[in-house]
């Protein structure tokens, strides 16, 4: 794949947000409770009971669920680069799903058209598939990979392509920004402050905000990687 050759109004960016599928532990079922003891004992530390690993469900489609997904495309006035965010939240994860998936199907559903995330093809993608079986809606064309060969597949990553080739290490979108001088994205909650947030706070528009500012640096990087200028932030704009 070559950067150069695409079109960058015939890409989606995004990035979603995440929280555990109950605020607490002990609202899981009996048999989801078990399967979280199993689940968590391969990664939560010596003196963590499963109650205290919980707080880290909403990394798994399993046992979380998407209040947010934001996305973001690039559009021209004249020679003028310009950025429009949107985004689908809110409590009803399979309305919000219902939403996204069918704008997936009726824009970006073209062989010219890509998505791109900060690790997507290992989180965003594959989760919002997930959590789209799960609430038993259609998965939309672009997240219909099984079958396909690897350059069918028109995911950008822009982790992965940080990498070049090594995948040993994962690099943050913070670290990333930062080392790319690109404003952080990251100057008022980070992703494990989301589900106090979202459960304690009940905040959802202020996770919209900073998920909004995730896809924003995605774009920004991205446009690194294409050694093109940053998008301007008076040509920034969200659709309603």
């Amino acid at each position: 794949m070559n950067l150069e050759e695409i079109n960058m109004s015939s890409i989606l960016f995004l990035d979603i947000e995440t929280v555990p599928i109950v605020p607490l532990y002990e609202e899981l079922d009996d048999d989801l409770q078990k399967m979280w003891d199993r689940k968590s004992g391969y990664f939560r530390k010596e003196d963590q009971t499963a109650e205290d690993a919980f707080e880290r469900a909403g990394i798994y489609a399993e046992f979380g669920k998407i209040i947010c997904i934001s996305v973001g495309v690039i559009h021209y006035k004249g020679n003028e680069m310009h950025f429009r965010l949107k985004s689908f939240a809110g409590e009803d994860e399979k309305e919000l799903l219902t939403e996204f998936n069918e704008m997936l199907d009726k824009r970006y559903s073209g062989k010219d058209n890509y998505l791109c995330a900060h690790n997507g093809k290992e989180f965003d993608f594959p989760y919002i598939a997930r959590r789209s079986i799960i609430n038993g809606v259609p998965l939309p064309v672009p997240l219909q990979i099984a079958g396909k060969k690897p350059w069918e597949i028109l995911h950008l990553d822009t982790m992965e392509l940080w990498k070049f080739g090594d995948y040993k290490s994962f690099t943050s979108l913070a670290l990333l920004s930062k080392i790319l001088n690109i404003p952080s994205p990251k100057d008022d909650i980070d992703g494990s402050e989301v589900a106090h947030v979202f459960y304690v706070d009940n905040d959802l528009p202020r996770i919209v905000k900073y998920c909004e500012k995730d896809v924003l640096t995605v774009a920004q990087i991205f446009m690194r990687f294409r050694g093109l200028p940053l998008i301007l932030a008076e040509n920034i704009s969200r659709a309603e």
